[in-house]
C-alpha cells in the first residue's frame, strides 16, 4: 500500500463500489457518539415516516440526518482540509441544533 492509498483509506470508505467519506478521526469519542446515536434516530425517524406516509415527518427527520453527517464530517467541508478547531467547532454545534430538533 503507498502512502497515497492509506491516506484515501483513511479518508474514504468503499461499500459495494461507492465511496463514502468516513467520520473525521480527530473528533473526541463523545463528540462522535452523541452524533452518531441522533443520527440513528433520525435514520428510525425516516423509516417510521415513510411507513406512516408522513412527508412532514421524513423531512424533519432528514434534515436531522443532515446535520448530523455534518457534525460528523461525512457531508459538507472536507474535513482534512479545515482545521481541527473548525471541525470541533462545526461538530459541537451540530450537537446544540441536534438537541434543540429533538
Amino acid at each position: 500500500m503507498t502512502d497515497a492509498d492509506a491516506v484515501d483509506a483513511e479518508r474514504w470508505l468503499v461499500i459495494d463500489g461507492r465511496r463514502w467519506r468516513r467520520t473525521d478521526p480527530s473528533l473526541p469519542a463523545d463528540v462522535q457518539q452523541a452524533l452518531r446515536s441522533h443520527l440513528g434516530r433520525a435514520r428510525s425517524a425516516v423509516r417510521s415516516g415513510r411507513r406512516a406516509g408522513d412527508e412532514a415527518a421524513i423531512a424533519a427527520a432528514r434534515r436531522r440526518v443532515d446535520v448530523a453527517k455534518h457534525g460528523l464530517g461525512e457531508r459538507g467541508p472536507r474535513w482534512w482540509e479545515e482545521p481541527e478547531r473548525e471541525r470541533l467547532a462545526r461538530a459541537r454545534e451540530a450537537l446544540r441544533e441536534l438537541d434543540r430538533l429533538g
